[in-house]
């Protein structure tokens, strides 16, 4: 097959082009893996440009959006790289999504197509009409027969490979949705040129080299996932995609993957790090994992017990790789330094900028070309509003120490507001965390009798605890007014796909649900674990 007109067309900063020049310089290179498949550079190449064909053939036409709901298999990805293919718009979607947020997410992108996995034709089915003005897909066998409340086909023949449309890098090779938890999701508008700097900027901080593996069990709904397969493109390794994260099974996943860096997020690293010590603890290849927002105090005994160094860093699926640290230059708590080809500010409630030292909402602009997304799909108000002064307005809450090391501190919008004062519901969960009987924590604003916000925490436990005596832990390592004033015990905290706490369902329950009110000193229900 030969690409070399078509290749010569393409501008820089593309998809397409970065997977021809893969397959240009190593050419049988390992590239992609994903259970028994395995595939070097040239058969991923083909193989996008086979799905393009097909996509073509349906009459998918560039910037029309394709629906994509799935779980980590081969295919998915050969939907994705078919879309970038033909400048068509790769619409992952999270599989959790139900109902109202699932017909919210179809209705904003408009796709020409849904591609699925027969398992959620149910929750396609539940939308009533809305779907079946668009062709559906089924990817497994067993989901091909007509469903009964939805008219589906199975994915036809693959089609003769065709060469790929000269697409540039601002224009929209994915939408991915928010998780919408505080409204509705967001559709992000993420260009083609924006997976290459993530590719390139996360190679260069993460130190890649084409003899690496890059393991990840991350959903490919999520940024994360998908710029790890950008970077073993541009750095020369290979990708291997595992099924969804099993705590019981994840070191013999990323051991048979022959796994040397790999990717977790949210509550993976103390999830892993509360199992028992045991033998696969050490049989595995993994140097380096990137893991957002880990708790300091888990980077050293992770490291001493794995033998993996935990890399902090900060990049949303509307920015980039930000600010981070490297192998060579890292702080335990600290996300890094601001990364090259980004500016940051750190300002207040007016938007003017506070002194080092003090916290305030992280604003960020580039000057790599169409590396941050460009707005929210058919919502210029809040794209308007995230993009004021054009600086990116984060959510998030920073500090920035006189030395240039950032620290995260909390969102905003989980900011707690108590007696005149601004509580982190980060610094809170952190000294919990240090109680040894305490194994997770949330903390999160509750209404109290005044109108103010009063702090709850919801923990789960490792053995039973007094919470009067749990209060007397906090009093020297937190302010008075930070402690928290309810507690309840869970077996376990709502999560989204990726491992972020849902704090709005436990903000849902309210002080009602409490065991425990600091105030009152008097617990309504027993302390033991997983009590509720």
């Amino acid at each position: 097959m030969n690409f070399g007109f078509a290749h010569q067309s393409l501008r820089p900063m593309t998809i397409p082009q970065m997977l021809l020049e893969r397959a240009r310089k190593a050419p049988s290179a390992p590239l992609f893996r994903c259970g028994e498949v395995r595939r070097d550079s040239t058969m991923v190449v083909e193989a996008a440009a086979r799905t393009g064909g097909l996509l073509q053939k349906a009459g998918i036409q560039a910037g029309q959006s394709v629906a994509l709901m799935s779980s980590n298999r081969t295919e998915l990805m050969d939907f994705i790289l078919g879309c970038a293919w033909i400048g068509a718009v790769a619409v992952p979607i999270n599989t959790a999504c139900r109902g109202e947020q699932l017909r919210h997410i179809l209705s904003n992108a408009e796709p020409g197509l849904v591609v699925t996995e027969s398992e959620f034709l149910p929750h396609l089915a539940a939308l009533g009409q809305a779907p079946g003005r668009v062709k559906i897909w089924v990817l497994d066998e067993e989901g091909a027969q007509t469903h009964p409340e939805v008219k589906v086909e199975a994915v036809p023949e693959a089609a003769a490979p065709i060469e790929p449309l000269a697409t540039g890098p601002a224009e929209t090779a994915a939408i991915l949705y928010t998780s919408g938890t505080t409204g509705v999701s967001k559709g992000v508008l993420c260009p083609q040129g924006q997976f290459y700097w993530w590719a390139a900027n996360m190679s260069d901080q993460l130190g890649l080299r084409p003899d690496d593996v890059l393991y990840t069990c991350l959903p490919l709904f999520h940024t994360n996932a998908l710029n790890a397969f950008m970077q073993a493109v541009l750095c020369g390794g290979e990708y291997v995609l595992g099924p969804k994260f099993s705590a019981t099974r994840f070191w013999a996943d990323a051991s048979s993957a022959g796994a040397t860096v790999t990717y977790l997020l949210g509550a993976m690293v103390g999830i892993l790090d509360s199992r028992a010590p045991g033998p696969g603890d050490r049989e595995h290849q993994i140097r380096l994992a990137l893991s957002p927002a880990t708790p300091s105090r888990l980077v050293e005994p992770f490291r001493e017990r794995f033998g993996v160094q935990l890399l902090d860093g900060y990049g949303s699926t509307e920015t980039n790789s930000v600010i981070g640290s490297t192998p060579q230059q890292w702080r335990a708590g600290y996300m890094g330094r601001v990364r090259p080809g980004f500016s940051i500010r750190v300002v207040d409630t007016d938007g003017v900028p506070v002194p080092n030292g003090q916290p305030g909402e992280l604003l960020i602009r580039s000057d790599q070309p169409h590396a941050m997304a460009t707005g929210y799909h058919h919502m210029p108000q809040a794209t308007a509003k995230a993009w004021q002064d054009l600086w990116f307005h984060s959510g998030d809450r920073v500090v920035i120490d006189d030395d240039g090391w950032v620290r995260f501190v909390d969102r905003i919008k989980d900011v707690i507001r108590r007696r005149g004062e601004n509580i982190s519901s980060l610094e809170v969960e952190q000294v919990l965390r240090q109680h040894p009987a305490i194994q997770e924590a949330a903390v999160y604003a509750v209404d109290s009798e005044l109108g103010e916000d009063e702090v709850m925490a919801a923990l789960i436990l490792r053995e039973p605890v007094d919470f009067g005596e749990l209060c007397q832990f906090c009093a020297p390592r937190l302010a008075s007014f930070a402690i928290p004033r309810f507690f309840r015990t869970v077996d376990e905290l709502p999560q989204t796909e990726n491992g972020k706490v849902r704090k709005q369902v436990l903000k849902a329950a309210g002080r009602a649900a409490a065991q425990w009110d600091r105030e009152v000193a008097q617990p309504r229900h027993t302390t033991a674990v997983g009590a509720h």
